[in-house]
């Protein structure tokens, strides 16, 4: 066990700590986000607009893998922080090791099942007879890398959790900078002309670099998550279900957010006016954007969940309370920030992807960025909300507050809004989701925060 990183965790001072920890895990979530950016911007570029609108037919998929590899990243290193708080080195090995196989196990049936189905999928994601083409070229080679993104994930949240932000950190780096470097390479006719299956094959080759430093970086002495592959076989049935249980919010929200993109795709298919797969492109733009500009908000809280965990199963209550109110404040801040910059500069943002300067998609794609914009402020409390009844152990309370916007109030919202507003109401109903659900986790976040200090002053 790596006592300077358990000291570092029970004892470092908290601000100072969060800093430490939030800046590597920000700088590799731009980066991670950044490159499906890039990947946005080539395609746009070198195919059109409209085969913006591929990448996000084929994104639920990828978002589902994600989802797994969070949902187990996040319920393993849950139980590994507290089991490294109480120096429990069994429970630590035992955690990494079921995660490995969990891991496989899942990712490796979802890939199979999508490539045998991958027309059928399509067509129920949303696609249409102008994007389906490039959908299925891009799908049928991001099925490849699966395995390793979702891995790669797994292990830069057990990483974290071991008190080693930079080795995440230089994973999606690394993963970033090799897909944004081969993007133009394979897409472009001055290269090798692919297309979308250029940008494809680019990012399964990033995924996959990616896994392949984050695993030999875990495999080292120095690793508190004391891999041994002569034991991966040996898997704890009692840690899968409380890794399912821990994971299953950030399964659920990443997940749904897969869930609403089919459900979006279909909408705009329902009630757009003409060729619904300008809407589609807009919508792809707008969740590449909003992923890119709140990542160093989830960066943050992803330094601070191993914080959590660790001082929780310490029993360490006022550092837990101190992390949690400085978290929120710098979160808040950051996020009500991107807010005025989408609503300063959203047409510039949209001229980006339209290599002919279509005044339509530019000015349709501005005016719903700003409208789902209205809302960031009020993410704030459902993310610390969630992200700390994870890092604590508290499963169903996490689920509870990861369902609530992406399915609780989005979908009655979603068809009531545009079956009176048309398309319009879809980008509305992003804003009414989080002002709803975000008020509530507000006062559960003020509840919650008395009965830590109650806890603290009882000690």
């Amino acid at each position: 066990m790596n006592k300077q990183n358990s000291e570092m965790l029970g004892h470092m001072q908290i601000k100072k700590l969060l800093i430490k920890l939030a800046i590597p895990a920000t700088a590799a979530m731009i980066i991670n986000a950044l490159y499906n950016l890039i990947d946005t911007f080539f395609v746009a570029w070198g195919s059109g607009t409209i085969a913006i609108g591929a990448l996000s037919i084929a994104y639920p998929i990828q978002m589902i893998v994600l989802a797994i590899g969070l949902m187990i990243g996040i319920g393993s290193s849950s139980i590994f922080s507290r089991a490294f708080g109480r120096k429990d080195e069994s429970a630590m090995k035992r955690a990494v090791n079921t995660a490995i196989l969990m891991n496989v196990v899942l990712t490796v049936s979802i890939s199979v099942l999508a490539y045998i189905f991958i027309d059928d999928l399509l067509v129920f994601f949303g696609a249409t007879a102008s994007n389906i083409d490039f959908a299925r070229e891009y799908l049928a080679i991001i099925l490849i890398a699966l395995v390793p993104f979702s891995l790669s994930i797994m292990f830069n949240n057990l990483t974290r959790a071991e008190g080693r932000p930079k080795i995440a950190m230089w994973s999606l780096i690394i993963g970033a900078g090799i897909n944004i470097v081969l993007d133009p390479i394979f897409i472009f006719d001055f290269g090798l002309g692919m297309g979308v299956s250029g940008a494809a094959l680019a990012t399964a080759i990033g995924k996959t670099a990616s896994f392949v430093y984050v695993f030999y970086q875990a495999m080292k002495p120095e690793s508190s998550l004391m891999i041994d592959l002569r034991q991966l076989y040996k898997i704890d049935f009692k840690m899968v279900g409380e890794i399912f249980a821990i994971g299953a919010p950030s399964f659920t929200r990443t997940a749904m957010g897969g869930v609403l993109i089919i459900i979006v795709n279909n909408l705009i298919n329902r009630y757009a006016v003409g060729d619904p797969a300008i809407y589609i492109s807009i919508y792809g733009v707008i969740n590449r954007l909003i992923r890119f500009s709140l990542m160093p908000g989830f960066g943050l809280v992803q330094g601070m969940i191993p914080i959590v965990g660790f001082n929780f199963g310490a029993q360490f209550f006022g550092r837990l309370h101190e992390v949690i109110k400085y978290t929120s404040k710098l979160l808040f801040i950051y996020f009500t920030v991107v807010f005025v910059i989408v609503m300063v500069f959203a047409e510039y943002l949209f001229m980006i992807f339209s290599p002919n300067g279509d005044p339509y998609f530019i000015e349709q794609g501005a005016f719903a960025f700003r409208v789902v914009a209205l809302g960031f402020s009020f993410i704030t409390y459902q993310v610390i909300l969630s992200s700390c009844y994870q890092a604590m152990g508290y499963p169903v309370r996490a689920f509870v507050v990861a369902l609530s916007r992406r399915f609780i109030v989005f979908l009655p919202v979603a068809f009531l809004l545009t079956h009176f507003f048309g398309v319009t109401g879809i980008w509305w109903t992003f804003f009414v989701a989080d002002l709803v659900t975000g008020s509530i986790s507000f006062l559960v976040y003020r509840f919650e925060m008395k009965d830590l200090r109650l806890k603290f002053d009882s000690l």
